[in-house]
């Protein structure tokens, strides 16, 4: 049985005292799970507190994003090195606003997936459609085609321990979400273009979770789902209780 993960995705919200006032509550009440995995993906500038508080405990901190080689003349970044050396374990890669408003492109999204194995870090590869593929009936096409230039050159034990968030650019943030039986049908098919890609047992080892206005009252009815490993949670994340409330159902059977 593939392990939950429900990641929060905090994007660029929360003071430092805020972060570090949410990650003490969260890593206080989140029991340890044999059945689910628990991350924060705060802001960069909160990462190394972070992982010191939580540190012991059933919540495991990730990064939002991060360039690709170790070290190097570019302002602004932050290297797959530098993360591991603080302990984060976690990366989120190819997520569709780093993607619409810093360019990232497959290609870059490739790169930091070897780079993040490189460092030993757990990507979570973002793909997802916009409501215009939906609508013109581009969805599977399209996904595999990132899935695939995602995984470009990975090996086939790397990629089993991957986590692939499928967020369909017109849930996120909108208050829509796919339905699950939705989310589940290309859920299904992103294993099934890994299996393609590598073999079946590598497809039915990769975790891949659902990620476009997740919150308490979805997250159930979405788990029950065949192909569902978890969330890739935005806007209910940055709320304890309602996190917390996350990690409950992801932590049931």
């Amino acid at each position: 049985m593939r392990k939950r993960i429900i990641a929060g995705n905090w994007k660029m919200y929360k003071s430092l005292e805020e972060a570090k006032s949410f990650a003490i509550e969260v890593q206080e009440k989140a029991a340890a799970s044999e059945k689910m995995e628990a991350v924060i993906c705060p802001p960069a500038l909160y990462l190394s507190e972070l992982v010191q508080i939580t540190k012991g405990s059933a919540v495991g901190i990730g990064a939002q994003t991060m360039h690709d080689v170790k070290e190097g003349a570019f302002t602004g970044e932050i290297s797959p090195a530098m993360l591991s050396e603080i302990g984060v374990g976690y990366v989120v890669l190819g997520h569709s606003e780093r993607r619409q408003y810093f360019n990232e492109t497959d290609e870059s999204v490739n790169k930091k997936v070897h780079a993040a194995f490189d460092y030993k870090l757990t990507p979570i590869v973002c793909v997802g459609e916009s409501l215009e593929d939906r609508e013109s009936g581009q969805t599977v096409e399209l996904v595999a085609g990132q899935v695939k230039k995602a995984f470009k050159g990975v090996s086939a034990d790397l990629a089993a321990q991957a986590v692939i968030a499928y967020e369909p650019i017109w849930a996120i943030g909108t208050g829509k979400t796919a339905t699950a039986q939705d989310a589940n049908e290309v859920c299904g098919a992103i294993r099934t273009t890994i299996g393609e890609l590598y073999n079946e047992t590598v497809a039915d080892q990769i975790r891949i979770q659902y990620g476009g206005s997740v919150k308490p009252d979805n997250i159930e009815e979405l788990l029950t789902m065949e192909h569902i490993d978890g969330a890739l949670v935005g806007g209910a994340s940055l709320d304890p209780a309602s996190f917390l409330k996350l990690l409950e159902a992801g932590a049931h059977e």
